[in-house]
């Protein structure tokens, strides 16, 4: 799936929606005059590996046949805190058999973290998904979190963002649906 131009401008609006809701950036180097999104030519993610909550290894492979939101995330931070309400409700609106939203946490108190995390915010509909020793940043060359990337149904990201992001706007809803319908089910 390629996203036209008019889908990668609406993917730069929804994203900037967030911005402009106030939530900030993560790192240093972020820039609040540059767009928080940028969309990408489809390509193969890379393959790595974390775990769900009970320790099961899981790869992206996993979502074959679903977008997958990949948000690369730690209860340390303070805009991956903020986000993580939005990523709930989008689960909520959203999730099913074509679309999941995937945290996967870098806290290298692991599990222990995220459920009491978890628990302090009430996040009910988020899995947990773990890589307590963060090789994900290295693998993927991050530089901060939170760190998001849209993956299509055939493993291909056509998205990335850095920062945080108001995930449950309904911009950011009613793209990531136009997204999905777009998209040939089986």
């Amino acid at each position: 799936m390629t996203l036209s131009s008019s889908s990668r401008r609406a993917f730069l609006a929804l994203a900037a929606s967030g911005a402009a809701l106030g939530l900030p950036q993560s790192g240093s180097a972020a820039r609040p005059e540059a767009p928080p999104l940028y969309i990408t030519t489809p390509k193969p993610f890379p393959a790595f590996k974390f775990s769900d909550a009970s320790g099961h290894p899981l790869s992206l492979a996993d979502f074959h046949g679903k977008f997958v939101l990949l948000n690369i995330w730690a209860t340390w931070c303070i805009p991956c805190r903020k986000e993580m309400t939005t990523l709930d409700q989008l689960q909520v609106k959203l999730g099913g058999p074509h679309f999941e939203v995937v945290p996967v946490s870098i806290d290298a108190e692991g599990l222990a973290a995220v459920r009491k995390f978890y628990a302090e915010i009430k996040i009910e509909r988020l899995g947990i998904f773990l890589d307590p020793s963060g090789s994900v940043m290295q693998m993927l060359n991050l530089e901060g979190v939170p760190t998001s990337f849209l993956i299509d149904p055939n493993g291909k990201q056509i998205g990335r963002e850095t920062g945080a992001v108001v995930w449950d706007s309904p911009s950011v809803v009613s793209f990531l649906n136009h997204q999905i319908s777009r998209h040939p089910h089986d």
